[in-house]
């Protein structure tokens, strides 16, 4: 290896460990109880130890880094694992993974439920989970067109998103899991959910 590559590979080395300890920090700060209205660029550069640049240069603006963030925490949340609901080849299952992958989201970190709740407060947090929202309801849609077939009007099959995309969200999983385990409310909202399919697709019935 040349001196020069030596030094290209050193840089973005340190470029790349300088980026997880900014998104680290910042993940940091939506997980304490006031650390969201202390959340800006300057903060979370010196909670990394970094300059205010440095975290401009990488992330561009605090909503790139609030991007940056999300993605992390999807990641580390699994949420990949929507792709093998959306995978599934019986629709029904493939919606039950849904809940089950979202109901382990919405449990799994603290800064999940920060991020909700600054929705109220900061226009920019709104922005970013909103978009990350309809992801949640497209896949939904997904799903539910797959199981309703053809024949069933598009007024319906909007009823059942829409109820479903209500009783998989944060704020309906945080009610339901002041007295529950998550097993237990993941069982709630499925139910739910396979009450809301079969408003629009009952179930057929086995052969005698």
């Amino acid at each position: 290896m040349s001196r020069r590559s030596y030094v290209s590979v050193a840089r973005a080395e340190a470029a790349t460990e300088k980026r997880e300890r900014v998104i680290q920090a910042a993940a940091r700060f939506l997980r304490e109880a006031d650390g969201i209205t202390a959340f800006s660029l300057d903060a979370v550069a010196k909670a990394a130890d970094v300059t205010r640049l440095t975290v401009y240069n990488q992330f561009g603006s605090r909503r790139g880094l609030l991007e940056a963030v999300f993605d992390d925490i999807a990641r580390r949340g699994q949420l990949s694992r929507l792709n093998d609901a959306m995978a599934e080849a019986d629709p029904r299952k493939g919606l039950d993974l849904l809940i089950a992958v979202f109901c382990d989201f919405w449990s799994g970190d603290p800064a999940v439920a920060r991020l909700h709740d600054a929705m109220a407060i900061d226009p920019e947090f709104a922005q970013g989970l909103l978009e990350r929202n309809e992801r949640r309801r497209r896949s939904i849609e997904e799903l539910v067109a797959r199981i309703a077939g053809k024949g069933v009007p598009a007024a319906a099959r909007r009823d059942a998103v829409d109820l479903i995309f209500a009783l998989t969200s944060c704020a309906m999983f945080r009610m339901l899991a002041k007295a529950r385990s998550v097993s237990a409310v993941r069982a709630i909202i499925t139910d739910g959910a396979r009450a809301a399919i079969a408003r629009i697709k009952p179930a057929k019935s086995k052969p005698m």
